[in-house]
């Protein structure tokens, strides 16, 4: 808890408004995405599943590649318990909407499925796009496959195992990335791994958005070490989500963090 007030503090001490950017892209970005307080019907379809998951008592056993959940640590839970811990909050899962459906990438892929939540909320703001997701647990996968023939998202192909082993054989048949979702371990080597296991595979306008970046001491590091990397050239922070561009026509390497009145940490449930 020290800790993340910690981080909360020095995410405010940085935090800049619309007023205070000058970058013509970041500003596009934060009136078009940050302050798009449209409602799309997507959402509420998708929050009624949500609130299944968090009800749902059923036991499943599951296996764990990353850095596991924090508060759970029996291979053994509930249903409910994983949904609580495990998936992406609803207004982030929203701004994943956003930024989506204003940049339209064609190639996804997301790291870290879990009941496929967010996976629904990037398939339906671009249901022309191809959405690769990797799920370590097979239990946890099974009910994700079953929500996304629920939703009818045939845009989703979900790939079962390890991300370390998974990932590569995902970019190689992609090809071509347009946007990444790193949300499936919680390490700071893994992550900086995957970030440049994917690089060979991005261009100018690819979106790498990490999950979690002030998740620990671990993902704090990582986030430091992709915003320093030598292909970065733009990075966005967030606080839950940290924003990573690679386009050589930002000619200086820029960190921005930013805040709104409408993504304030401390409306976004961390006490």
């Amino acid at each position: 808890m020290i800790q993340k007030i910690f981080y909360i503090l020095k995410y405010y001490w940085k935090a800049k408004t619309k007023y205070d950017v000058h970058s013509p892209f970041v500003f596009d970005f934060i009136k078009e995405v940050l302050e798009d307080d449209k409602f799309y019907y997507h959402f509420k379809d998708i929050e009624q599943l949500r609130t299944q998951l968090l009800d749902n008592q059923s036991i499943i056993e599951v296996e764990d590649f990353g850095a596991g959940s924090a508060v759970i640590k029996s291979n053994k839970r509930k249903v409910a318990d994983i949904a609580k811990t495990s998936l992406t909050r609803e207004n982030f899962c929203q701004l994943l909407f956003k930024i989506v459906h204003h940049y339209k990438p064609k190639e996804i892929i997301e790291l870290g499925t879990s009941f496929g939540v967010a996976s629904l909320y990037l398939s339906k703001a671009a249901p022309n796009a191809t959405l690769q997701t990797i799920e370590g647990s097979e239990k946890i996968a099974d009910i994700a496959q079953l929500n996304f023939d629920l939703f009818k998202a045939s845009n989703i192909t979900i790939h079962r195992g390890n991300i370390n082993t998974v990932l590569p054989e995902v970019l190689e048949k992609t090809k071509r990335l347009d946007m990444i979702f790193l949300d499936g371990n919680h390490q700071k080597m893994p992550t900086i791994d995957y970030f440049e296991k994917s690089l060979p595979f991005a261009h100018a306008q690819t979106i790498f958005i990490f999950d979690d970046i002030y998740w620990s001491k671990g993902m704090s590091e990582a986030w430091e070490t992709v915003k320093s990397h030598p292909s970065t050239t733009l990075s966005i922070d967030l606080y839950q989500f940290g924003l990573v561009f690679i386009n050589p026509e930002f000619k200086e390497k820029q960190h921005f963090t930013l805040i709104d009145s409408l993504w304030k940490p401390f409306n976004w449930g961390f006490f």
